[in-house]
């Protein structure tokens, strides 16, 4: 039988953590096969700031995630995020030895290492390095440049930086869960995978993940990424303003903000009021939605306006760098009651709402193509196209010892006789698809191999 590609993405956000098994169905969608959600404990702004209690929050999701789904996790694809992250444009170049030989992966690939030896501030790492356009002896726009003759091959690079401390306090977390990191992905990446569509990335595009700590930006112009920003303030922030505004708890801040809280203040009447029981058998406080509105408002706009800096950082106003398609908002923060129009009315862009639908499997439960998920469709999204095999069915772990006792010796034997050969085949398979790979995909997977690979040498040598 055939082995299934079961992908695993684990969201590691500063008010949930989800983690989502899925699979490629034969129309090429992606079936939700389970998902496992808990309160993020230990995780601030996008970083992890309490090991032991991060620990437990992602056994808890992971745990969820297997009782549903019926299969064991192996390893996942985590998102990194955090107002750490930061980005640069860097350019460089390499002198070719044979310029009448064809350029291939090995010439990629020793830029890609060049670029890698980027001096960074202390205690910061390179977490991507993104090819955008090369040039290839004064010719410049090449996309794929592997083929092509040269002598001199040099490419303009989007390289994102994060602390190096930072991340691997998530890689410490995700082992000391019991399972493995089989790869790393910027969050607004693994979002923009789940809910832009390739028109939208030529056009040129702007999405604002707005999560629970941090809104996350990805702005993508001819089918490229462009820049990337992490804005330390979220739906959290929002809460922070209505408990201390309205002196109510926590808890009942969130309730409000998701229940009847808007980011237009002229939609509520001045009449409309909403009654809170009080604490220990103190008398109900009544709040006025016009002014819930107002300090959710204030808010929203200040973290618009701070996203809206880094698009016109990025150059949206030069005619040759506009956006052509607008923003898309996700993540939990793009529910709010009438953000999108507000966002139009800010930046003067045209605004939709991103869902994850596009890529889920018909079938999928309806809860899941909520903007709330669109990292977590993203990362299972990158799971997959990883080939990785990060779970299996929980009977395929007991079934190896009934099958013992089951089939005659003779034929188990001829089983492991037969296996090396099987094992080759399937060598092969991996390697003729490995070799129809485009650029951006070998450079992509050759990093981040060697990243986790780093990570995981460093846990195992850290005592």
């Amino acid at each position: 039988m055939e082995k299934e590609n079961i992908a695993v993405g684990l969201d590691i956000g500063t008010t949930k953590i989800v983690a989502m098994i899925g699979k490629k169905n034969e129309y090429g969608k992606l079936e939700i096969l389970g998902v496992g959600k808990s309160k993020s404990l230990g995780v601030a702004r996008g970083v992890v700031n309490n090991i032991t209690q991060t620990i437990q929050s992602i056994q808890q999701a992971i745990q969820e995630a297997e009782n549903n789904s019926g299969y064991k996790i192996k390893d996942v694809v985590v998102g990194i995020a955090g107002q750490h992250i930061r980005s640069i444009q860097h350019t460089d170049y390499i002198s070719r030895n044979n310029p009448e030989e064809v350029i291939g992966g090995a010439d990629i690939q020793l830029l890609i290492d060049q670029v890698n030896k980027l001096a960074m501030l202390p205690g910061e790492e390179i977490i991507h390095v993104l090819p955008q356009e090369f040039k290839i002896d004064g010719q410049s726009e090449i996309k794929e440049p592997i083929g092509m003759y040269g002598g001199r091959l040099e490419s303009s690079f989007h390289v994102v930086v994060g602390q190096a401390s930072s991340i691997r306090n998530v890689g410490r977390c995700i082992q000391s869960s019991g399972i493995e990191l089989s790869g790393l992905t910027l969050e607004p990446l693994a979002s923009s995978d789940a809910v832009l569509s390739q028109e939208e990335k030529e056009a040129g595009v702007a999405l604002i993940d707005i999560g629970g700590g941090t809104t996350d930006l990805a702005i993508f112009k001819d089918g490229i990424i462009r820049h990337t920003a992490v804005i330390p303030f979220g739906g959290n922030v929002i809460s922070e303003d209505i408990k201390e505004g309205c002196s109510i708890i926590e808890k009942q801040a969130e309730l409000l903000k998701v229940k009847f809280g808007s980011a237009w203040p002229g939609e509520n009447k001045d009449n409309e009021i909403v009654s809170i029981p009080g604490l220990r058998g103190r008398e109900p406080k009544e709040i006025s939605l016009k002014n819930l509105s107002k300090i959710i408002h204030a808010r929203v706009v200040e973290i618009i306006e701070q996203v809206f800096t880094e698009v016109k950082a990025y150059g949206h106003e030069d005619p040759r760098k506009k956006l052509i398609a607008g923003i898309v908002l996700t993540g939990g923060g793009a529910q709010l009651k009438h953000i999108k129009q507000l966002v139009e009315y800010i930046t003067g862009m045209d605004t939709r709402i991103g869902y994850p639908n596009e890529h889920l499997a018909g079938d999928s439960d309806e809860e899941f193509s909520s903007p709330l998920y669109a990292t977590a469709v993203g990362l299972v999204m990158n799971s997959i196209d990883n080939n990785s095999q990060s779970a299996v069915r929980l009977e395929e772990l007991v079934q190896p010892k009934a099958a013992f006792y089951r089939e005659p010796v003779q034929q188990i034997t001829n089983q492991y006789e037969r296996m090396p050969q099987e094992e080759e085949q399937e060598e092969r398979a991996v390697v003729h698809s490995k070799n129809e790979e485009s650029t951006g995909d070998k450079i992509k997977r050759s990093f981040f191999d060697r990243y986790v690979d780093k990570i995981k040498d460093f846990l195992d040598n850290a005592e």
